[in-house]
């Protein structure tokens, strides 16, 4: 048997690689052309696989996507393939949860406002008698929108994607008392205390109930552009929306006017239709949202995680045992 690897590793994940591979041979491929005479007779790859590859690999029976997300990753001929195609999902769920959680408890206690005042040593509490706070957003706008300091365990999370990203939401939200309910395509079980696990036709029930709506969703076909103007609409004008799933889930410019107009409270993004979000993007100078680049999946233990996970799939494939996070191409998850 044979391993393909394409874009090669360094050399020291290549020795951990050869070591889990046992007799299956090992080819750390350099360049494409080297990839593609490589996987004439190989039955698995790892990598960036492309349709010019997949044609000339008459024997693969396994795909390692090297990435948790794959709508950049599946082609057509891919997902017409017989291959089995895994990914690297459930590396990140705690990681990502912890990030949500620290955009909702900066909205709750109202962090990213502080951390404001405290750039312009501006001592002034938010709350109290004056719970609600004017901003501009356009010319001649001007929007208030309550800033109470918030008790969680009077608040309702919603989670669009319950996988194991949302789970790992999901169980937060329970630790800090709050009321979870979610909805996902396929699953079926949610972790203990979640209160209703609906089909994603219950999402306008979802964004009516939610003070926080988070998307733990992937990318898909379904869920491309899920958000616009009709689901802010549905969303209580104080709740937030967090997006650690996807950007293209979420259109930016409906976004932003639901923001300008206090049809919501707020934001929190991770994730963005165009990456990086340009300079001069409006949603930079709302103060009632919280932008991160792309970092709620950075951590030290993510390297570790991933290696294992491969070496992890390469055993069972050599047993032939069942794979590890096994995709559905058809729905790119």
């Amino acid at each position: 048997m044979k391993l393909v690897i394409h874009p090669p590793v360094e050399r020291e994940r290549l020795e951990r690689i050869v070591a889990a591979a046992g007799p299956m041979q090992v080819v750390n491929a350099a360049s494409t052309d080297d990839a593609a005479a490589a996987l004439a007779d190989a039955e698995a790859f790892f990598g960036k696989i492309t349709p010019p590859l997949l044609a000339g690999a008459s024997r693969l029976r396994w795909v390692q996507a090297p990435t948790a997300s794959l709508e950049h990753y599946i082609f057509p001929e891919l997902a017409a393939h017989p291959c089995t195609l895994t990914n690297m999902r459930g590396l990140f769920s705690d990681v990502i949860a912890e990030q949500v959680f620290g955009y909702i408890l900066c909205f709750a206690r109202n962090l990213h406002l502080y951390v404001r005042n405290q750039l312009a040593a501006r001592w002034a509490p938010v709350g109290g008698e004056d719970e609600r706070v004017s901003f501009t957003t356009g010319p001649g706008v001007v929007n208030a929108i309550d800033r109470a300091h918030r008790p969680l365990t009077d608040a309702t999370l919603g989670i669009v994607g319950l996988g194991s990203i949302g789970s790992a939401v999901a169980r937060l939200g329970l630790a800090f008392g709050m009321r979870v309910i979610a909805v996902d395509p396929v699953q079926t079980e949610a972790p203990e205390g979640v209160l209703s696990l609906w089909k994603p036709e219950r999402l306008p029930d979802l964004l009516a109930a939610s003070d926080f709506v988070v998307i733990a969703a992937p990318h898909t076909p379904a869920t491309e552009q899920l958000f616009r103007r009709p689901q802010f609409h549905q969303m209580k004008r104080s709740a937030y929306l967090i997006n650690v799933g996807r950007g293209a889930i979420v259109n930016l410019a409906d976004l932003k006017a639901a923001l300008q107009a206090g049809e919501i409270a707020g934001a929190g993004l991770d994730v963005f239709e165009v990456e990086p979000l340009p300079p001069d993007h409006p949603l930079w100078s709302l103060p009632n949202v919280i932008l991160t680049p792309h970092v709620a999946g950075y951590s030290p233990q993510i390297a570790a995680r991933h290696l294992n996970l491969l070496l992890d799939n390469i055993g069972r494939f050599l047993r032939g045992e069942p794979l590890r996070n096994i995709v559905d191409k058809g729905r790119w998850f």
